[in-house]
């Protein structure tokens, strides 16, 4: 009988971290690269949500300049945007960044990270896709 039992609560363990597991795995992330002008870039991180592209990382503003990511489905169509305020000679944090929504089925496709001037004009613009 504790063999039994033994085996019982010890199947049930296996399970039950089987399914935490499972429910606690990570989401996609992708590096933000290549996105710069002169001395002034964005870096860091996305994250793949289901309905949102999460951005942490940072704004390096030589002069005045903005981040603004953009959100979108696989036919091209707009799911949603966010951009920084205006920040000039200053490295800022985008860790307190929003979300990006991306409210479809399946989330973005695609995202736009683009390193804007003070007019929010795009000095340099790169596509990274959903892994």
């Amino acid at each position: 009988m504790k063999t039994q039992l033994a085996t019982v609560v010890g199947s049930a363990v296996l399970t039950a971290a089987t399914v935490l597991g499972a429910q606690t795995a990570a989401y996609p992330t992708t590096p933000i690269t290549d996105v710069s002008y002169g001395a002034s870039y964005i870096s860091g991180t996305l994250t793949w949500y289901n309905r949102a592209v999460g951005v942490d990382g940072a704004l390096r503003a030589v002069g005045c300049r903005r981040a603004w990511v953009g959100t979108y489905d696989a036919s091209g169509n707009s799911l949603g945007a966010r951009s920084t305020s205006t920040k000039c000679d200053v490295t800022y944090s985008l860790d307190d960044f929003p979300p990006v929504p991306a409210d479809v089925p399946g989330g973005a496709a695609y995202v736009v990270v683009c390193l804007d001037d003070a007019s929010a004009s795009s000095l340099d613009c790169e596509l990274f896709y959903r892994p």
